[in-house]
């Protein structure tokens, strides 16, 4: 199916909701370290994530060990507040991979300047608000690609 990537993500719950959208859709998670949080066994059981010993999750030191291991035939697309170009457009298959930001600041400007034509973003309503809570977004483009490739 799809992989998720969360670099750097900051805020636990967020990452919970990933992780459960990612057992739903059969899609790995795959999180980019520093984690703003812990995900050993204690951690997890103590915020209720049941679930996540389920969750195929790759944890990764850096984004260059990231890029080293990833699948290198499937697109890597960037989401991010700083593109006009929206998910719509793209033509997801199997085995792409989503890549969010943290939280606070996004994904770095040095990315998005390496693969612009990867860049996606989720419209939204001028002057409305900054970006969409983390797990939110990955939902809207997640659900997009299963509408486009089902589910296995």
């Amino acid at each position: 199916m799809f992989n998720i990537v969360l670099f750097r993500p900051e805020i636990p719950h967020n990452t919970g909701a990933v992780g459960r959208l990612a057992l739903a859709t059969g899609a790995s998670l795959h999180l980019i370290k520093p984690l703003g949080f812990s995900i050993d066994d204690t951690a997890v059981k103590r915020a209720g994530l049941d679930y996540w010993k389920d969750v195929d999750v790759h944890i990764w030191e850096d984004w260059e060990h990231f890029i080293e291991g990833k699948e290198q035939e499937q697109k890597v697309y960037l989401l991010t507040t700083k593109t006009e170009k929206s998910y719509f457009c793209a033509n997801f298959k199997k085995g792409d991979y989503l890549v969010f930001g943290p939280e606070g600041k996004g994904l770095p400007e040095t990315f998005l300047k390496d693969t612009p034509e990867h860049n996606l973003t989720i419209p939204m309503r001028k002057d409305s608000t900054r970006s969409l809570n983390l797990a939110t977004a990955v939902s809207i483009v997640l659900y997009e690609g299963v509408r486009q490739v089902g589910l296995e």
